[in-house]
């Protein structure tokens, strides 16, 4: 039996060793953490609507239902023409290589000084102390939550979980009777925001920031952070007694140190099928990898679960495991989710034919909640797994 190593575990590495099993290889996963964190639906730990343990899954359990083999450990160098990684407790090979490891961030001064959703999982829970202290200790105070962009690469933004949270605070605060003793300012490097998502879907954000009285601070480099503030590229400031902030990806700091082919943002160049450049037999997904396509592209859970099991598939059909056809990724991008607002959502989607931008008052809360229990117990196996899903 032929063995793959795949390196992350994360929506990708995790979608991946599932469902290169499915197809009869043996499996070793590389990952530091002791479980799966699932992103999408952190966003509600900092104002107490789940448990941190609620967005885990944990790494044994998830290594048990689907018979790969675990290693805690951490990626410090790949040698990928000889599908090695080099980690901090040992070293490890396969017959075939993998890369699901992420992505690195967009360096700014004074990261120190603001806490992020898209970060350190540990954040989620300093978030939520944090505006534990504004709410209980101050009764008041300015809370600024943006996210930046990357000019070398349009798909490395992260700006949909900043919209959610900033919703999801000021529903908080309105529950604790607190909304108008705090000033709420959302914040981004670009002049316009949420414009990837189509021109309705700018539109009604703007309705929504109006409505909900959130100020707005776009189209400002930022220069660095301070403890209470931020500093723009012309010196402005805007204060803040508790900051979130998502910076935008750029290409993991192993990837340079590594004999992989990057883009000038940093990410490992693959085809279609994902298979890196001019390397046989080693695949990046997810995070990790460069995404052709048009403009308005993003890097979402959904897309790098598409390259996991495409990349499942054609390690199959290359290895001669199976007979079939390789599967290319580029013809399911699109930008898809159900951004949530803690009393309501609204459901986005586009592709290069449209972009809309749906809400759904009340029951838009509970269908991402819905989907946030189906993500984690489908792959717990508890539940039967929808086709495509």
């Amino acid at each position: 039996m032929k063995k793959v190593l795949v390196l992350g575990g994360g929506f990708a590495g995790v979608e991946a060793a599932i469902f290169l099993r499915k197809e009869g290889f043996e499996v070793d996963l590389v990952s530091p953490r002791p479980y799966m964190y699932i992103y999408p639906t952190s966003i509600w730990v900092p104002v107490y609507d789940a448990e941190f343990a609620d967005v885990c899954i944990p790494m044994e359990d998830l290594s048990k239902v689907h018979g790969f083999n675990w290693i805690k450990d951490e990626v410090v160098k790949i040698e990928a023409k000889n599908k090695k990684a080099i980690c901090k407790n040992g070293e490890y090979s396969g017959d075939y290589l993998v890369i699901a490891i992420g992505a690195g961030k967009v360096k700014v001064e004074g990261s120190e000084n603001y806490l992020s959703i898209c970060g350190d999982p540990e954040d989620a829970i300093k978030m939520r102390d944090k505006i534990d202290e504004l709410v209980t200790e101050k009764r008041g105070g300015k809370i600024a939550m943006g996210f930046g962009g990357n000019p070398k690469d349009s798909s490395a933004v992260r700006g949909g979980p900043a919209f959610e949270m900033m919703f999801n605070v000021h529903n908080y605060l309105k529950k604790k009777g607190l909304r108008d003793r705090f000033e709420l300012t959302f914040f981004a490097t670009m002049a316009e925001p949420g414009k990837r998502l189509g021109p309705q879907a700018l539109k009604m954000m703007d309705i929504f920031f109006n409505k909900l009285n959130i100020k707005k601070h776009f189209g400002k480099k930022i220069k660095r952070f301070e403890k209470d503030r931020i500093v723009f590229e012309d010196d402005s400031i805007l204060e803040s007694d508790f900051t979130m902030f998502i910076p935008a990806n750029a290409g993991h700091p192993v990837f340079k140190e590594s004999d992989l082919p990057l883009s000038e943002a940093g990410f490992v160049l693959v085809d279609e099928y994902c298979e890196v450049k001019d390397i046989p037999g080693v695949y990046a997904v997810g995070d990790s990898a460069y995404i052709e396509g048009p403009q308005w592209r993003a890097k979402q859970g959904h897309i790098a679960e598409v390259m996991a099991r495409n990349t499942a598939n054609n390690i199959a059909v290359s290895s001669g495991v199976k007979v079939g056809k390789l599967e290319s990724y580029i013809e399911h991008l699109n930008i898809i989710c159900v951004m949530d607002s803690g009393d309501g959502a609204a459901f986005v989607y586009r592709d290069d034919k449209r972009g809309i931008m749906l809400p759904m008052p009340l029951v838009g809360h509970w269908l991402k909640k819905g989907w946030g229990w189906y993500c984690k117990n489908s792959k717990l196996n508890k539940i039967p797994r929808l086709p495509g899903l």
